[in-house]
């Protein structure tokens, strides 16, 4: 092989790191920027920062055309900010970030981790079904267990599948995966976002809790109460 040939295909190799270290930076900049948008600033500041930083992930989509990881927060962020827009732009917004996300999970199921799953399971147990939208709680479940399978070590899988679960009364599955999302390690890079996920889930668990006693408390004083007669 000729050394000009060796050369070339070193610089290709550094520069597709440098690439890739790059990209990962970018995604975790647009993660970060979201959680101090979504946990640190009122309703206002959300409503005109949201749009801002969609314009910004845009631009870095048209750098990126190939990234997974980068359609999956435009996804999310497009459903972040729909809470912001007209009945019928919302709507409008969800359906485009479904789209999205099915485009990337037909791609790259594994990108982010199966994060792909997560959110998309989580927009069919939030969104109303139909004829408004195609809000579907069978579909839901499937998804967001199948983002669990993926990456059961991460905190937003476990936490998104014991919330839909409590809407199902499923309290006792619902703790079981609250308490496996705050026994994850917060990730150092997204400690922000991994700190105040885990307070949501440190309360959804206690609240789960007390209802799962309260009942056990119930069902214990029938027997109370028959010894008693």
């Amino acid at each position: 092989m000729k050394r000009t040939t060796i050369v070339a295909i070193l610089l290709l190799t550094v520069s597709n790191l440098l690439s890739a270290n790059s990209l990962e930076f970018e995604i975790n900049q647009i993660e970060s920027e979201w959680a101090i948008i979504y946990y640190t600033k009122n309703s206002s500041e959300q409503s005109t920062a949201y749009p801002k930083l969609l314009n910004k992930l845009h631009n870095t989509v048209k750098s990126h055309p190939k990234s997974n990881e980068l359609k999956i927060w435009q996804a999310i962020l497009i459903a972040t900010n729909a809470a912001y827009e007209s009945p019928f732009s919302a709507l409008e917004s969800i359906k485009k970030a479904k789209a999205i996300l099915e485009k990337s999970i037909s791609t790259d199921p594994h990108a982010l981790d199966g994060a792909a799953f997560v959110t998309l399971g989580t927009l069919y147990y939030l969104t109303p079904g139909w004829p408004i939208s195609f809000g579907n709680e069978y579909k839901a479940e499937q998804l967001l267990k199948t983002g669990v399978k993926l990456n059961p070590n991460s905190i937003d899988s476990n936490y998104f599948y014991a919330d839909y679960l409590l809407t199902k009364d499923r309290e006792s599955e619902a703790a079981k995966h609250f308490r496996l999302a705050l026994n994850i390690p917060s990730r150092p890079a997204q400690q922000l976002a991994d700190d105040e996920l885990k307070k949501e889930a440190s309360l959804a668990l206690l609240k789960t809790e007390r209802k799962l006693n309260s009942g056990k408390n119930r069902f214990l004083s029938l027997f109370s109460s028959a010894s008693n007669n």
